[in-house]
């Protein structure tokens, strides 16, 4: 098995189990705990939120997505608005996760919410893209900001929800 997708599994593995646990509280009212929550920004987070942009997609559009549970899964549930955006061309805007070792990253996760631990996930698969550059971005913990082809993924085997292909660098 090759490592990215093996990164990609586990770090989604561990996401999807946080939306089961949503799906499955202890609470019984559907409430989430405070603090938890797609692309919820730490306020004693080091790193600055993600600046307002007119120019990219909202996070708060891509992570409006519901889930159903299909026997032994969790699928994505998409509103007709997000529907709409699919393999048209998008700009987003989120925090680096690389897949892989180095400076310069062809294929990598982008985050609604910076990491603050290599061991934590940030939110679950609703608040981050799989991205794959036409050429290499060098790695920043600054946010960036790419645009490419977007597409929507009804069932993937690594539990994505959402994909940028082709995609360049923009300022």
């Amino acid at each position: 098995m090759k490592r990215t997708p093996f990164l990609i599994a586990c770090t989604l593995a561990l996401a999807s189990l946080g939306a089961f646990a949503q799906l499955s509280s202890p609470l019984g009212n559907g409430a989430i705990p405070a603090g938890t929550g797609a692309g919820y920004h730490s306020p004693n987070s080091p790193f600055a939120p993600l600046p307002e942009r007119d120019d990219v997609l909202p996070w708060s559009v891509l992570t409006a997505v519901k889930t159903k549970v299909d026997k032994n899964r969790i699928l994505p549930v998409f509103p007709v608005n997000i529907q709409a955006l699919n393999q048209k061309s998008q700009r987003i805007q989120g925090f680096m996760m690389p897949l892989d070792p180095g400076e310069k990253q062809k294929h990598f996760l982008l985050s609604s919410v910076p990491l603050t631990c290599p061991f934590c996930i940030p939110g679950g698969p609703e608040s981050m893209v799989e991205v794959k550059t036409k050429t290499p971005v060098k790695y920043s913990m600054d946010a960036v900001v790419v645009e490419g082809q977007f597409a929507i993924l009804q069932d993937d085997p690594y539990g994505l929800y959402y994909r940028v292909t082709d995609a360049v660098a923009v300022k």
